[in-house]
């Protein structure tokens, strides 16, 4: 359409021409926030979703066509801090295919066979699948083997010079054998490891609590990793780690000048290999519609499960000589497409907080939404995972949030979306571009001003919602948590599982399964009601028969008779292991000297930190706690007390010993079990504050260190040796 065919198109509606201006403007201002400042405020899919409505208001109506729009360019900005860079072939984005469904594979190759001009009985048209990566386009520009230059796709035309990053990333050859041509431009995403951006932002979010400044956690892997490629330190980037995966070229020496004559799409990325660049194993080779339905329902399966983010797959005809037949429509290729997933992150409003209690006593905030479709599922409520994570956020009921949901995780709230542009865009007057531009630089401003981190629509409660008794923060800790662990409701399979399990009282036959049902039929509400339990009660359950039934009663009634440190352990108190539970038990000697110990007297007992002496004042501070003790002695749970043992008299007391390998008569835990009653602490690592170290077979690691450090090593009979002596 030329200049002059403008003039001839009936005018569009005014409500049409407007939202026109006012789309532009927000996608103008969300793929600067995306591609030039690495900071997006909303999903990617929020964004398709603009952009294709201006896509489609823009083939309605003609005439409302512009060469600036969004839709007739590929997104991205040059910073003026990096040198400018133009690509000697464009780097062009290619279509997304909107149905998310396997049938959007089978749309794809229909456009191609009839842009081809193929008959039904057509032999099928060979394409080449890969993953849809979610990070920073790159180009990579070799000249005689060796990496000259790496530059962002930019515009698609010119791009940014961030050589120095590239070069810190361990997998990009800085050199390729001699076999490469003279001049090889390699394109492929640079992108991060969800493993790696989980502990980026573990490291962000302890400068941040160390009261570092500018310090800030990220949003996603993309974002991280885009905004490490885009420094003007090259330290930074070698800092976070980086990964590269190459899929496809840009400008290549000719074969008449002896560059590769590549005569498909999978040859070149197998060549690109064999040069030493990373090309994805998931890339593979489809005939017809039919497979590219199966590698789209394939990689979907597996989607949650890779070390890094994908939104979808690619799809590219395999020749390269049907590419250059069916060439570009404005800024697309014809013969590549992108198929994406459901998005796994969306934008909804949050109308309240609630908290919710968990198995283990952890007080977890949880967003309670207006309904959205993300993940694949409808989804209402979404974890705020602390208080200190709200407030980190800048969260307050009321906010537009980004909601992410993958796979079978838990939907949690990412951040929150600031007043939207069309707010800002939507004033009175704002009648043209430039008004609709100035209105989104003047709300940008007032948008990214920092919260006050206090939330004041929402407070932490004092006491449990459950079961009502104090909730408590240690010092140190993000995470509030319900201190009656043995009555709290939400607790409740928690803490009977823990209590019969074989390192405490020993209940032989009941597992969790027979936990679940006994709790979710109402049968067992506390620790006390098993030793309630008669045998129709039991043999009333699903599969289980009379003679099990009786089994769980005979295990029940064999529990009764324990030890005072097992009886403590099982009582599930927190940062009570079973060697503090053995320190408490030799220190005090009886229950009512543990219960009634002060916090002064508990920092006596050695081993027993400020930390963990609060847990335990705190727990049994709790009248619930103390009546659900009494309860167990009324049912017969005995243990043997007596007075407090000497500590002088044990003969290895002071002394820390760490296990490692198979030993040949005694298991790890007879073994740890002989060193304690000696008086000995069993830690699980070897440090500088080790005195001995018990290795058997197949000893690992432990035993390296332990002969750095210089540390005495014994066997099985050196250390029983010196438990006689």
């Amino acid at each position: 359409m030329t200049t002059g065919d403008l003039f001839d198109l009936p005018p569009a509606p005014a409500g049409a021409a407007r939202r026109v201006a006012e789309l532009r403007a927000l996608l103008h201002h969300h793929a600067h926030r995306y591609y030039t400042l690495d900071a997006p405020e909303i999903p990617d899919a929020e964004y398709d979703r603009l952009f294709r409505e201006l896509q489609q208001l823009e083939s309605d109506h003609p005439g409302l066509a512009s060469p600036d729009s969004p839709t007739q360019r590929v997104g991205g900005a040059v910073l003026d801090l990096f040198a400018k860079v133009r690509h000697a072939v464009p780097m062009l984005s290619i279509r997304t295919e909107t149905d998310i469904e396997a049938s959007g594979a089978v749309a794809f190759d229909a456009r191609v066979r009839r842009e081809l001009g193929l008959a039904d009985d057509a032999p099928p048209v060979e394409y080449v699948a890969e993953l849809k990566f979610d990070g920073l386009a790159i180009n990579l520009r070799y000249e005689n083997g060796v990496l000259v230059q790496a530059a962002t796709r930019g515009d698609g035309e010119i791009g940014e010079d961030v050589t120095h990053n590239i070069r810190t990333i361990g997998q990009i050859p800085l050199k390729l054998p001699a076999d490469a041509p003279p001049v090889l431009e390699v394109r492929g995403e640079v992108y991060m490891k969800r493993a790696d951006f989980d502990r980026l932002n573990e490291r962000q979010r302890e400068k941040i609590d160390a009261g570092l400044k500018n310090e800030k956690t990220y949003v996603n892997p993309r974002n991280a990793a885009a905004g490490a490629v885009r420094q003007l330190d090259s330290a930074i980037a070698r800092q976070r780690p980086l990964s590269f995966f190459a899929y496809g070229w840009g400008e290549v020496t000719p074969v008449e000048a002896g560059g590769p004559d590549f005569g498909t799409q999978y040859q070149a990325l197998l060549t690109l290999r064999s040069w030493g660049l990373p090309v994805s194993d998931r890339t593979q080779v489809c005939n017809g519609p039919d497979e590219l339905v199966a590698f789209h329902r394939q990689i979907g399966a597996l989607r949650d499960s890779l070390p890094f983010d994908i939104d979808g797959v690619v799809y590219k005809v395999n020749a390269l000589a049907l590419q250059r037949q069916l060439g570009f429509v404005s800024r697309e290729p014809r013969w590549a497409v992108a198929h994406k997933y459901p998005a796994q992150e969306q934008v909804t409003r949050m109308l309240g907080i609630d908290v919710q209690v968990g198995r283990t006593g952890k007080l977890t905030p949880v967003a309670r939404l207006d309904p959205v479709f993300v993940g694949g599922t409808t989804v209402s409520n979404a974890t705020l995972h602390n208080l200190f994570e709200l407030r980190r956020k800048q969260l307050r009921v009321g906010d537009s949030v980004i909601i992410r949901r993958a796979g079978d995780v838990i939907p949690e709230v990412v951040g929150r979306v600031p007043p939207t542009v069309v707010r800002a865009a939507r004033i009175e007057g704002a009648d043209s571009e430039a008004a609709i531009d100035q209105a989104v630089a003047e709300g940008s401003s007032q948008r990214l001003a920092p919260r006050d981190p206090y939330v004041p629509n929402f407070r932490m409660p004092r006491q449990c919602p459950i079961c009502g008794s104090a909730v408590v923060r240690e010092k140190g800790e993000v995470n509030h948590r319900c201190s009656g662990g043995l009555f709290c409701a939400a607790q409740r399979k928690q803490a009977i599982l823990h209590y019969a399990q074989r390192r405490a009282v020993d209940i032989e036959g009941l597992g969790e399964k027979l936990v679940d049902q006994l709790v979710e039929a109402g049968v067992v509400k506390t620790l006390p009601d098993l030793y309630r339990l008669g045998l129709t009660a039991l043999a009333a359950l699903d599969r289980m028969a009379e003679k099990s039934a009786q089994n769980v009663l005979d295990g029940l009634e064999q529990s009764k008779t324990t030890t005072l440190p097992r009886f403590l352990y099982g009582l599930g108190i927190r940062h009570v292991g079973e060697t503090t539970a053995k320190d408490l038990a030799r220190h005090f000697g009886r229950l009512d000297g543990v219960m009634d110990a002060s916090v002064g007297q508990l920092l006596e007992v050695p081993d027993v930190g400020p930390i963990v002496a609060e847990a335990v004042h705190t727990f049994f501070q709790q009248p619930h706690n103390r009546e659900v003790i009494e309860q167990l002695r009324a049912c017969g749970v005995t243990w043997p007390e007596g007075d407090p043992a000497p500590r002088a008299a044990l003969p290895l007391a002071g002394k820390t010993f760490v296990l490692t390998g198979t030993l040949p008569t005694l298991s790890r835990d007879d073994a740890k079990e002989r060193l304690e009653a000696a008086g000995a602490k069993v830690a699980g690592s070897v440090s500088k504050k080790t005195d001995y170290v018990v290795a058997g077979d197949e000893a690992g690691s432990k035993l390296a260190k332990a002969q750095e450090l210089g540390i005495a090593v014994l066997d099985e009979a050196g250390m029983l040796a010196l438990l006689s002596s």
